[in-house]
This record gives C-alpha cells, structure tokens and sequence, in this order.
C-alpha cells in the first residue's frame, strides 16, 4: 500500500477530487487520519497509476513527490502545500482553483511515467476486427493487448497513444443481425442468442452497471426495430443499416468499459459523434469530401487526446442524420479515415494472420509475412483476392503518407507489414494472389480491320447494363475481358445479346486470375520464369494482362489449374527451390 500525507485537509480534497473525475474506475480509495494538519490517502501500490495520478498532482498543483518503487511494502508520500489549515475561505479557494485550472486534456500521459527511459510515444489509430473481438476472452486479450503497448515491458519498445480504437461487432454480430432482420420478415422475432452473447461478455467482466444498461438500451431499441419490420413487412437498404449498427455499438461500450477497468482511461463513441458522415447510398455509402475536416473539428473539440476514443467502424451518418453502412472494408476505412484527420503516426490494423502474406497460406503452408508493400501494391492484392486493407480504405492513408501496419491480434509480436508509399523496391516478386469463379468473354469484330468506334461500342454496351470488368486485353479487332462471379447472370446474357448485334461473343466459365505483384522494371525476368514454370507443368494461359499500375501481371488459367500454378510460382519466387530454374538478369539460376 501507498500512503499520501497532506498538510491540508483541502489538498487531500482536491486530490480525492482529481481522482474521482479523471480516473474513472480504476481503484477505490481509503481516507484516514482526516485532521486539518495530516491528511492521508491509502491507495494500492500500482506504480503506473500512482506516478501517473501524481504527475497530474504536481502538473495541477506544481507539488513534489517521491518516487514510487515496486519493493516498498508501505511508503509515504508528503505533499506540503504551506498553506494554513485553519482558513477555510483559504482551503475553499483551492478546490476552487483546482475546478477552474482542471485541464482533462491532460489526465492520461503515458509516455513521461515517472522514473522511465522508455522513447517518446507515437500516436496511432487501432481497428480491431470481429475475430479479433469475438467473444469475452478476445476482448480481454485485446484490452490488454492496447495496454501493453500503452506500457510496454521494455525501455527499448515505443509506446504508443491511441487517440482511437475502432472496433467492428463481436464476432458474427453483422450476420445474425441479418438473419434476425430475415425472420423477422418471416413473422418471428428472436435476439436470445446476440443477448447472451453481449451480456454475458458484460457480466463475465463485472462491468459497471451504467454500461449493462446500455447495452440493454441498444438491444431492446433492436428488437424493437425487428418487431416493426415483422409487422410492416419492409426491410428497405435504410432500415438495414440500422439494423446492423447495434452490433458495433454494443461493442464499443464493452471495449472501453473494459479498458477502464485495466487503466486506460477511454470512451465510447458511434461514429456520427465523431465526425464520420457520408452520402446516403444506403449499404454502401461513401465519406462525404469534408469528412476528415469534420472529423478533425470533432476530435479538437470535444475529445481529450490522451483519453481513447472507442469509435464504431462501419457506420455512419448521411446529412439527414440517418446511419449508413461504409460496405466492404467500412471498419479500415473509419480507421484510415480517423487517422488521417488526426494526422497520427501510424494506422494500425489488426487481423487475425501476421501481416499480409506472400500467398494465402491455406493453400501455401510456406506463405511467409511481406514486412513493406507499397500502397499501390497493396491495393492491387486487395483487389485480386487478398485479405488485405480494401483499396477504397488506403485512401486517406496515401492522401496523408501516413503509414499502415497490419498485424495479428492472436500473434502481437509479429512485426506485421507496414503499407506506405515507397515499399521495398529491391523484390522481384512481393506476393501471388488469385480470384476464381472468373467468367472470360471474347469479343471479336464482325467488320472488316480498322473500323472506326468498335471498342466504344463495346464499352457503352457493358455500361449499358452496369458490369463490371476485372483484367482486360484488346486489339484492333477483338478485345477479352474477365467478369467476376458477382456479376448478375441475367446482366451478363443480355449484355451479350446486345454485344452480338457487332460482334461474335464467347463465354469461357469456370476461369481463376492469377495475379503476381511485381516489380515490373524486371518483368522480362518474372514472365521467362512464370513461362517455364507454366510450360513444364501444362499449364494453359488463355489471356494476360500488365496492369497500368505497372506493379501487377495477371493471367487467366482454369480454375481446376489454379492451385498448381500457385504452389509452383511460390516455390520458385519464395522458397529457393524453384524445380525449372529461375531467371534472373537474363540468365539461367538453378
């Protein structure tokens, strides 16, 4: 235990003050001795806590202190404020003082504890995904996680500030809200499942009961909503957003509760509140252009830097007011976005692999972290088929050179993989990627050579009927072109229909795009050797495509060839053991 003795009982006052308004709830206090001329407060002798609740004594009050140390059993502290115990008006003059020079901008600093050689703190933005917060145990492990890099074991480590965790919905939240909305069209109402789920996570880590009911108040605002939508009989793409919002704003308030109960001064927040608005294409809407600025003016305004803001990824608010769902990587876009406003040091997302890697190790085993990818790089894996950032989600990033690290919740001590603007230009080769289920269509001119307005005609058909086109290859006369398995197939046979009226069409079904990512000032020696691979285990390249991006070359093989290819190009790009020989700087490298 520590003691605190004060010459005053108005010091003491104050302090229980500060305590009890800026640090929430991390310890219970015990007062004793309370004599005007000895004033003491008990407290546990945590020493993080303790330098960081004196620190903001001596930054409020300019006192002095001893250091705290771990081997002392039962140490004392004196605070002598010279101040005469037997004027109240003097002693009320204090805690008024204390009121009005209250900075809460500096109730968390915990990069300057007392006594430590730790490097200057850098500031980051956090998202921690569904996996990553699936049940009680990953929020646990996540909260510390956040702590641990707040306060890092080691002198040699960077601690970090988060000014923002953003979380996505507790493990599958996003699809049974889904399936609630579903039934509930169907005449039934049923939220036993995402109750228990929610709290009993509350319960099992005895949070206050302010949070229980909240996150009661949101659940019951749910089922109310599913009873409206079963007795209407309408679940519009507005009514949906809605829907699924109650997950991530469920888990925010157990996020941050949790880290208040660790130590980490935090607050929950949806993402409206901080300044996330968007258009309102409901399901798949996109950051209004001032967003950032309004991001920013919020975080300025109203919320403290060193107190985490636990913010909703996904969700936002159109100019009306009404939620809205980012679509596909919305939680990384809320984090990139937070991050750009913020102009912090790093982003960091975290997954459940180490970073992004050189091919999908479910079907690599040898698949190994890439510790620097290129923006550019990355969004081009994105694209293809990685389980990377969403290329809309660098956006912000590469608008602000702010640098991305992906790293692994379940794994923290992997180095993870930074994305940043210059990645590692001495690779010939940074990862293989591939989508399948792909549809190859060919079009040949029914003209003669040279006629005037072909590839137009072509392209007004396919924005005619909204497809979209994922690798292309033209000539004069013909043009090739990849349709993913998302595209409607209705779309696609009456594209074709009316593609047929000028041209002659071929469908090729059951078609995968593999993609290497690669450094195309030495492409000549990535397509000797993909060719001899190819070629040496009949592999059959029907189209082939160098992006404008010039990081990427894809070529279109069967699908039921896919996976050899993969396995074999990795082997030779990755693992020293390539079974044709690479090819490097024009000659032969066993």
């Amino acid at each position: 235990m520590t003691r605190l003795t004060f010459q005053s009982s108005a010091a003491a006052a104050a302090l229980a003050l500060l305590m009890t308004t800026t640090t929430s709830a991390f310890v219970p206090l015990w007062l004793g001795h309370c004599r005007p001329s000895d004033v003491s407060i008990r407290l546990p002798t945590t020493n993080d806590w303790n330098a960081h609740l004196l620190q903001r004594w001596e930054i409020h009050k300019g006192c002095s202190f001893m250091s705290l140390s771990d081997d002392t059993a039962d140490e004392s502290i004196d605070i002598d404020r010279e101040q005469d115990p037997s004027s109240s008006d003097d002693n009320d003059d204090v805690i008024s003082s204390y009121k009005s020079n209250l900075n809460p901008r500096r109730s968390f600093t915990p990069t300057t504890r007392i006594g430590s050689t730790s490097p200057k703190s850098i500031d980051v933005t956090m998202k921690f995904g569904g996996s990553s917060l699936a049940n009680s145990d990953r929020i646990d492990h996540v909260t510390k996680l956040i702590y641990d890099r707040i306060h890092p074991a080691s002198d040699t480590e960077v601690p970090v500030r988060p000014r923002a965790v953003i979380c996505s919905a507790m493990g599958k939240t996003t699809n049974s809200l889904l399936s609630a909305g579903e039934m509930a069209m169907e005449g039934r109402v049923d939220l036993e499942a995402l109750r228990t789920l929610h709290l009993g996570t509350c319960k099992s880590f005895e949070l206050p009961e302010r949070t229980i009911q909240e996150v009661e108040r949101l659940l019951n605002e749910c089922e109310d909503m599913l009873n409206g939508v079963r007795l209407i009989q309408e679940l519009s793409p507005k009514s949906l957003d809605q829907l699924v919002s109650y997950g991530e704003r469920c888990s925010v308030r157990i996020v941050a509760a949790r880290l208040n109960q660790l130590g980490v001064p935090a607050q929950a927040f949806d993402a409206w509140d901080v300044g996330v608005i968007t258009d309102d294409n409901y399901g798949d809407a996109k950051l209004l252009p001032n967003a950032i600025e309004s991001i920013r003016e919020r975080f300025n305004a109203r919320i403290d830097p060193n107190v985490v803001a636990v913010v909703t990824g996904f969700i936002g608010h159109d100019p009306k007011g009404k939620i809205t769902t980012l679509g596909r990587g919305g939680s990384d876009l809320t984090a990139t976005a937070i991050g750009a406003a913020l102009n912090v040091d790093e982003i960091q997302v975290w997954k459940d692999v180490d970073g992004i890697l050189t091919a999908d190790p479910r079907l690599v085993p040898n698949a190994v972290p890439v510790s620097r990818v290129s923006y550019e790089e990355a969004s081009e894996l994105a694209y293809f088929g990685a389980q990377v950032l969403h290329p809309i989600a660098m956006q912000p990033a590469l608008a602000s050179d702010i640098p991305v690290r992906v790293k692994n919740s379940y794994n923290p001590v992997a180095e993870g993989s930074v994305i940043d603007k210059v990645g590692n230009p001495d690779r010939m080769v940074t990862a293989i990627t591939c989508k399948r289920k792909i549809t190859l269509m060919d079009i040949h001119s029914l003209s003669m050579l040279g006629t005037y307005g072909f590839l137009k005609n072509v392209f007004a058909d396919f924005e005619k009927h909204k497809v979209s086109v994922d690798v292309l290859a033209s000539s004069e006369v013909s043009v090739s072109v990849t349709l993913d398995k998302k595209q409607d197939d209705y779309d696609v046979s009456e594209l074709q229909k009316d593609l047929s009226s000028f041209a002659e069409v071929e469908l090729h079904r059951d078609r995968a795009i593999l993609t290497l990512i690669a450094d195309v000032k030495r492409s000549s020696d990535v397509l000797a050797t993909v060719f001899r691979s190819f070629s040496a285990h009949g592999i059959q390249v029907e189209m082939m495509s160098q992006g404008a991006s010039k990081v990427n070359i894809s070529f279109i093989v069967r699908e039921d060839q896919i996976d050899e290819a993969i396995l074999n190009l990795h082997q030779c790009f990755f693992e020293d053991r390539c079974d044709v020989g690479m090819i490097e700087g024009g000659e032969l490298v066993s």
